[in-house]
């Protein structure tokens, strides 16, 4: 692209109740827990410095109930270890 800047695809059509609603949701949960609790902020690094430790809690740590009360990253490594005992099948 000429302006180095990427398109992301819309789940649904523009205006509609999907457009970037995911997005929309995870950066409101964000500014909720971390952003706005936290309080003042003291420079650009430990906001960044903050949303990586986010970041890293959301996709790793945090427990699930809808997959029995473990992190995403334990239930995608279960995942892929069924995947590699799995029979093929022809």
């Amino acid at each position: 692209m000429a302006s180095g800047l990427f398109r992301l695809n819309s789940v649904g059509s523009v205006g509609d109740s999907y457009d970037k609603a995911l997005a929309e949701t995870i950066n409101g949960l964000f500014k909720t827990e971390v952003i706005y609790r936290r309080g003042h902020w003291r420079s650009f690094e430990v906001v960044e410095c903050a949303t990586l430790e986010w970041v890293d809690w959301f996709n790793k740590r945090r427990l699930l109930e809808l997959i029995g009360n473990i992190p995403p990253a334990e239930a995608e490594a279960d995942y892929y270890a069924a995947l590699e005992t799995e029979p093929m099948v022809a």
